[in-house]
């Protein structure tokens, strides 16, 4: 998969990544009555937050908005589009959760893609996947008093990114390299994730008990 993040696909997948995401940080932005401002910031906070991270961890210079301030145009548009439009939508709640959803698993294969094409091995391909997938939401529920869609209990969030980036190492590792194992990433994360919406598909939660008392 080397220097797949510079082929077409790997833009079309920060491109993708960063539209729905922002528009998902637009919603979370409606449902707190902002003003413009913020929904433009909020939308970029989402777009961006775990992209950054991950090129922040992984030392890539320029950041990738950095290098294309392009990215920065499409969030802005995203936002003001969602500004003057939220209204028309039936419950902007479910439609956040699909289009978070469906932001999941574009972001999932969009890092696992940069972190491959530098060489890194699976353990850091896992977790950079997990990173860009989950950290700009994160930012953004946090950021406005929400309560965050990855560590929501009884859904699947991280655990769909988990599964995610682990397919396309497995589909690298049985020959399909390059975009069949991004293709893969991305059915993964998704079927998982809306498993989890649609069916209330979960993993076993901990559960409290009291003390063992000696009699």
């Amino acid at each position: 998969m080397s220097g797949l993040a510079g082929l077409p696909v790997g833009a079309m997948l920060d491109y993708a990544s960063v539209l729905i995401f922002a528009l998902t940080g637009a919603l979370v932005a409606s449902r707190q009555q902002l003003d413009v401002v913020g929904f433009i910031f909020i939308a970029a906070l989402t777009a961006v937050g775990g992209g950054t991270l991950r090129d922040l961890l992984l030392g890539r210079d320029p950041v990738f908005w950095v290098g294309r301030p392009g990215f920065i145009l499409l969030i802005a548009a995203a936002a003001v589009l969602v500004f003057f439009t939220a209204h028309l939508l039936e419950s902007r709640y479910r439609a956040l959760l699909w289009l978070d959803a469906c932001a999941l698993a574009v972001a999932v294969p969009a890092g696992v893609a940069v972190t491959m094409a530098l060489g890194h091995g699976p353990v850091i391909v896992l977790i950079m996947g997990v990173i860009t997938g989950s950290f700009g939401g994160l930012m953004r529920d946090v950021v406005c008093n929400e309560v965050p869609l990855t560590l929501k209990q009884g859904e699947l969030y991280l655990s769909c990114a988990f599964a995610g980036a682990a397919a396309a190492l497995i589909l690298t590792a049985l020959g399909f390299a390059g975009l069949p194992a991004l293709i893969g990433c991305g059915l993964v994360t998704f079927a998982l994730r809306a498993g989890s919406l649609r069916f209330g598909w979960s993993l076993p939660v901990y559960k409290a008990r009291p003390p063992r008392t000696r009699g």
